[in-house]
C-alpha cells in the first residue's frame, strides 16, 4: 500500500421514493402489446430485477447528489468538512453541458448551512457508469501526494437511467446517488490507487446521443464487453500488484462489481471463477454465498440501474453484510472492486476494511433508505418517462433539496 494511507472514510446513499413494481409495469406493457410477453418474461429472468425507483417532481441528478452529500457531511466531524479540497461528481446524466453537478451541489449545501471552504475544486468525471469510480481514484491519488494532512475529498455518484419504452431495457431503469468521503488514514476502506487495473476499448455497446434523453444499448453485446474488460482489468490489477491471480482471488473476502441489473455481477464472477479457479456452477454458487455476495447484491433488484451509483450502493450493502457476519473481525477483510463504464472502461482494485469500519457501518441506516418507497401511479411514471423537467412548489417529506425554477436562459435554480 501507499505510504500515505488513503481511502474511504464514510459513505451515504440516497434513492428516490417513487417506486414502480415490475410486475405492474410488465403487465401493462403486455396488455398494450401481447407479443412482448415472451421477451419481457425472459428479460425479468435474465436481469433479476423487481422494481424501478425514479425521481419525483423537482428532483434530478443534482438534488439527489445533494441529499446524499448533506447526510454524509452532517454525520462526520466538522474537521473533515473544514479540510474539504475537492468535490467531484461522476455522472452520465448531468444537468448542464458546461457546469458540473458538483458546483450545483456546492451551492445547495451552502444554502443548507453546511460550512464549505471556498478554496476547493469542483469538477465532473464522465465515462458512463464508471465516472465516479474514476473520480474516486483520482481524488485518492491527489490525497496521497498532498502536503496538507487535513485535506479530504467528496466524491458524488448520481445518475438517472432512462431507456426506450416497451423494450426489454425499460425494466432496468432506476435512479440513485451516493456521497463518499475520501481521507487519509481512512476509517472505512483503504486502497492503493496506483495498483488499480484498467482496460478500455472504443465500442458502441451503449451510448446516449446529445439530442436524446434515453440511452442506446445493445444488451448482449454490452454484457460481452463487460466480461472482456473485467478479465483484462483484473489481470492488469494482479500484474501491478505482482501477485499470483489464483492466490489473490482465493484470498478475497468479498467482491463488489458494477451492477446495471441484479444478475450481471453474478454472471461476471462465475465466468472469472470458472477461468481462474476451475469452478462449475455449483462451486461458484457456494463460493459467492460464502463471500456474502447474495446477501449484498439483492438490494439493486429493488432500485434499478443507478449507473455510477450502483456499485457504491452494492458496496454499502456488502460492508453491512460483512459487519453482521464478522463483527469486529471485519477489519482487514479484502474486497475486490470492479467498476465498468460502457463505451468502454473497466477499473479493478482491492480495498481493505480499515480499523474504524465497525463504528462507521453501525451509523448507517440502509433499511431506512430502502424502506421509504412510495407506490407510484402509472401516471407518475409516464410523466417521468417523458423526460421533461418537472418543477414542484414543495418537496415531499424526506427530502431537503429541489429544482425550484429553470430560467428563461436555461439556468437551473435550486432551493433548500
Amino acid at each position: 500500500m501507499n505510504a500515505n494511507k488513503v481511502g474511504l472514510g464514510d459513505l451515504r446513499f440516497y434513492v428516490p421514493r417513487n417506486e414502480i413494481r415490475l410486475a405492474d409495469l410488465v403487465a401493462r406493457r403486455i396488455a398494450e402489446k401481447p407479443e412482448l410477453k415472451r421477451h419481457l418474461d425472459r428479460a425479468i429472468q435474465t436481469t433479476g430485477q423487481r422494481a424501478i425507483r425514479f425521481p419525483a417532481p423537482s428532483e434530478d441528478t443534482a438534488t439527489m447528489a445533494a441529499e446524499a452529500a448533506r447526510e454524509l457531511l452532517e454525520a462526520n466531524p466538522a474537521a473533515k468538512t473544514a479540510g474539504l479540497r475537492w468535490i467531484v461528481t461522476g455522472t452520465e446524466t448531468g444537468v448542464d453541458h458546461s457546469k458540473p453537478v458538483s458546483a450545483y451541489v456546492q451551492g445547495m449545501l451552502i444554502k443548507a448551512g453546511i460550512p464549505l471552504p471556498s478554496n476547493l475544486a469542483t469538477f465532473q468525471v464522465q465515462h458512463a457508469c464508471a465516472g465516479a469510480s474514476l473520480g474516486m481514484l483520482g481524488v485518492a491519488g491527489m490525497l496521497a501526494i498532498s502536503r496538507v494532512a487535513k485535506d479530504t475529498g467528496l466524491v458524488l455518484a448520481s445518475d438517472i437511467s432512462r431507456y426506450s419504452l416497451s423494450t426489454t431495457a425499460e425494466i432496468t431503469q432506476g435512479a440513485g446517488a451516493v456521497a463518499a468521503l475520501l481521507e487519509r488514514d481512512p476509517r472505512l476502506l483503504e486502497f492503493d490507487p496506483a495498483a488499480a487495473g484498467y482496460a478500455s476499448h472504443d465500442v458502441d455497446d451503449f451510448f446516449r446521443p446529445l439530442d436524446s434523453i434515453t440511452a442506446k444499448v445493445k444488451g448482449g453485446y454490452s454484457m460481452e464487453c463487460y466480461l472482456q474488460s473485467f478479465f483484462e482489468a483484473w489481470d492488469d490489477h494482479v500484474a501491478r500488484l505482482g501477485v499470483d491471480r489464483v492466490e489473490w482471488l482465493r484470498g478475497l473476502d468479498a467482491v463488489v462489481l458494477h451492477t446495471p441489473f441484479r444478475n450481471m455481477p453474478e454472471i461476471a464472477m462465475k465466468r472469472l471463477l470458472a477461468r481462474d479457479l476451475g469452478m462449475d456452477e455449483a462451486g461458484a454458487d457456494a463460493w459467492l454465498a460464502g463471500h456474502s455476495f447474495f446477501d449484498s447484491v439483492d438490494i439493486i433488484a429493488d432500485i434499478g440501474n443507478s449507473y455510477s451509483a450502483s456499485i457504491f450502493i452494492f458496496l454499502a450493502s456488502t460492508l453491512r453484510a460483512l459487519r453482521r457476519r464478522f463483527g469486529d473481525e471485519v477489519v482487514g477483510k479484502k474486497i475486490l472492486f470492479a467498476s465498468y463504464g460502457s463505451g468502454n472502461v473497466m477499473t479493478v482494485f482491492t480495498a481493505t476494511v480499515a480499523s474504524g469500519a465497525g463504528a462507521v457501518i453501525d451509523g448507517w441506516n440502509l433499511e431506512g433508505v430502502m424502506g421509504g418507497a412510495l407506490p407510484a401511479t402509472m401516471e407518475d411514471y409516464d410523466k417521468w418517462t417523458s423526460g421533461k423537467d418537472q418543477i414542484a412548489p414543495a418537496v415531499e417529506s424526506g427530502r431537503r433539496f429541489g429544482l425550484r425554477a429553470i430560467r428563461a436562459d436555461g439556468y437551473r435554480e435550486y432551493g433548500y
